[in-house]
């Protein structure tokens, strides 16, 4: 009951993930990143030590689809599954389980995976990769938030969504952004005004954390109305 988009930015090494669904708090469970060394998001019915397994396996050097074929080899319900791995280098590899709810499945294009499962159809995944697309030259995470507002007004899933996350990794081992909305009516349209309220300060977050010196934020952004 989940849609999702997993990419990687050429340019930066960037690492990110979107992702919603009707069941609660799917940022505890879907979004897996090791800055400098993979991501994934692991669906439908989600084993978050099947992502602690994925960045264990992308930290020893494995490849994308070799994280893959590891954790279906060692996952004796990996068909309930649906996984998706993009490493540093850019390789990509998913896979849609047979016991996946229709429609289920997934698109693999450069540096990006779009998947689901009991989507309204396979044109959602269509739309998530438009709208990845769409701004070419926007922040990375912008990007990744537009991708998913285009899957839910592409109709999303059945039954609608409940929570939703977004998560990006730079080279440092504390998320860029770390953003979950883990129940609401319209978490994508709520995950959108949290991140327009966090955006002006990702870099006050970012430098605060290694250098204490940094002012405060309301000294840094003093017109900020949250």
């Amino acid at each position: 009951m989940t849609f999702t988009v997993v990419a990687r930015c050429p340019k930066s090494g960037m690492l990110g993930i979107a992702t919603a669904t009707r069941s609660l708090a799917v940022g505890a469970r879907v979004p897996h990143i090791a800055p400098r060394s993979g991501a994934a998001a692991i669906m439908a019915i989600a084993d978050p030590r099947l992502g602690r397994t994925a960045m264990q396996l992308l930290a020893l050097g494995y490849k994308a689809p070799g994280v893959v074929k590891a954790l279906v080899d060692a996952d004796p319900q990996h068909e309930y599954r649906q996984l998706a791995v993009i490493d540093a280098d850019g390789y990509a590899a998913a896979r849609t389980g047979a016991h996946n709810r229709a429609w289920a499945g997934h698109h693999i294009r450069d540096n990006l995976i779009a998947l689901g499962n009991v989507l309204v159809g396979e044109h959602v995944l269509d739309a998530i990769e438009a709208g990845f697309a769409a701004a070419p030259d926007a922040p990375f995470e912008e990007r990744l938030l537009q991708a998913l507002e285009a899957g839910r007004d592409a109709g999303g899933q059945h039954g609608g969504q409940n929570s939703a996350a977004l998560l990006v990794y730079r080279d440092r081992a504390y998320p860029w952004v770390d953003l979950r909305v883990d129940v609401h009516e319209e978490p994508v349209g709520e995950l959108r005004r949290v991140f327009d309220a966090f955006a002006s300060a990702i870099d006050f977050y970012w430098l605060r954390q290694s250098d204490p010196t940094v002012k405060p934020l309301h000294e840094v952004v003093p017109d900020q109305n949250f």
